[in-house]
This record gives structure tokens, C-alpha cells and sequence, in this order.
């Protein structure tokens, strides 16, 4: 009996936090579509990049699926490095040298 409460409370936990990762992401949005500079913009992009691994990550919790935990930490990679690039043009005005 108290493995099923476990259960049902874990499955709880983590359906709450997908819709509200879910609902910031759909919130940050907001902020990529109306700036108002590109520093803006680009923190909006990176936060819904970290979102969207978060995501990918509660998934294959919930899911019990592990390759979703590669895809989660490629997202993160891709992200980073957009987000040195994107940082690197605004500041610089020239990504590669």
C-alpha cells in the first residue's frame, strides 16, 4: 500500500512540474517575440533551451525511457554554444575571426 502512495504521489510531483515548466516556457515566449534589445531576447532563447531540457529530463523520469536523458543533455550542449555564439556576435559584431 505505501509503494502505490509513493507512486502516485511521484507521478504527482512530476506532472506538476512539467506543466509548470511547460507554462514558463510558454511565459519566456512572450519575451523573445517583444524584446526590447537582443540581450533580452537571447536570455529568453537560452532559459526556454534550458527549459525544454528540463523537460526532456522529467519525461524520461516519468517516461522511465533513458534515451531521453541523451537527448536532453545534446539540447543543453546546442544551447550552450548558441548562446557563446549569439553573445559573441552582439558583443564582437564578427563570430569567427
Amino acid at each position: 500500500m505505501a509503494e502505490s502512495a509513493l507512486v502516485s504521489w511521484m507521478e504527482l510531483v512530476l506532472n506538476g512540474a512539467l506543466i509548470l515548466a511547460a507554462g514558463l516556457t510558454l511565459l519566456v515566449s512572450y519575451r523573445v517575440i517583444r524584446g526590447p534589445t537582443i540581450p533580452d531576447r537571447v536570455v529568453a532563447l537560452d532559459t526556454i533551451g534550458t527549459n525544454v531540457v528540463a523537460i526532456a529530463v522529467l519525461y524520461a523520469i516519468w517516461s522511465e525511457q533513458g534515451y531521453f536523458v541523451g537527448v536532453s543533455l545534446v539540447l543543453a550542449i546546442i544551447g550552450f554554444i548558441s548562446t557563446i555564439t549569439v553573445a559573441r556576435y552582439v558583443t564582437e559584431g564578427d563570430i569567427i575571426e
